[in-house]
């Protein structure tokens, strides 16, 4: 009696869940809503390389359709500044190759939406400094999507008021950058994030309940509906 209903709440949650990337992405979708990231200086600026925050803060989006090779690094010391210190994390040949840097710290920390330095192999804990890079290749789609700590507050509680005094305005919270190199030119991206004061999930928690609700509301409307038409019968024409 409930099969149609139950069925129309399968069809309509899998509506919401996201569609398939077709691009390389290294991490599960996810972000915290009360933050919004944003570009505000790409060096060098190449024509045919783009770079996108996906997500609000989740994550950066590089497509390489230049003639150069691109290069992202990883981790430092101190996020906030440029330093090339860390060894290349990836990168987007001039052919489109996409390949991944398996021996440095950002490929294992870039597997969750916080850090977790749990995660980091023994050899790798203390820097990645000086190691030989490890390249495998992920694709050959001239994209690659990545989660990068450095766009985002680290930590799900917010900020100290001594950054954030008024938790229901939009604020900076600090600025970002990522090194990157373009061909043989070293330079980086520079981005700020503002805390927004919205909620903390970009899980659309809120919608699915509302919508099991009208399900589970129709199917026991037919029930009703069926129960009463055979305890009443129509009277047979004659």
């Amino acid at each position: 009696m409930l099969r149609r209903p139950l069925s129309a709440l399968a069809f309509a949650l899998l509506a919401l869940a996201p569609a398939a990337e077709a691009t390389v992405n290294q991490t599960p979708d996810i972000t915290d809503t009360r933050y919004l990231s944003t570009i505000v200086r790409v060096v060098p600026s190449v024509p045919g390389v783009s770079w996108v925050v996906i997500n609000r803060n989740d994550e950066l989006d590089l497509t390489n359709h230049s003639h150069e090779t691109v290069t992202v690094y990883g981790y430092s010391d101190s996020d906030q500044n440029v330093s090339y210190s860390a060894g290349p994390y990836a990168q987007i040949g001039a052919d489109g190759t996409v390949r991944v840097n398996e021996n440095s710290q950002a490929y294992y920390l870039n597997q969750s939406f916080y850090i977790n330095y749990a995660t980091l192999p023994r050899s790798l804990v203390h820097n990645d400094t000086g190691y030989p890079t490890d390249w495998v290749t992920v694709a050959r789609n001239a994209n690659f999507i990545w989660h990068d700590h450095r766009i985002h507050y680290t930590s799900y509680a917010a900020p100290p008021r001594s950054v954030v005094p008024d938790r229901h305005r939009k604020t900076l919270v600090f600025d970002w950058y990522v090194p990157i190199q373009v061909g043989a030119t070293r330079g980086y991206i520079q981005g700020r994030l503002y805390w927004l004061a919205q909620n903390g999930s970009s899980f659309p928690l809120g919608a699915i309940i509302a919508l099991i609700v009208v399900v589970v509301a129709g199917a026991a409307f037919v029930v009703v509906v069926r129960r009463r038409r055979r305890a009443n019968p129509p009277a047979e024409a004659w």
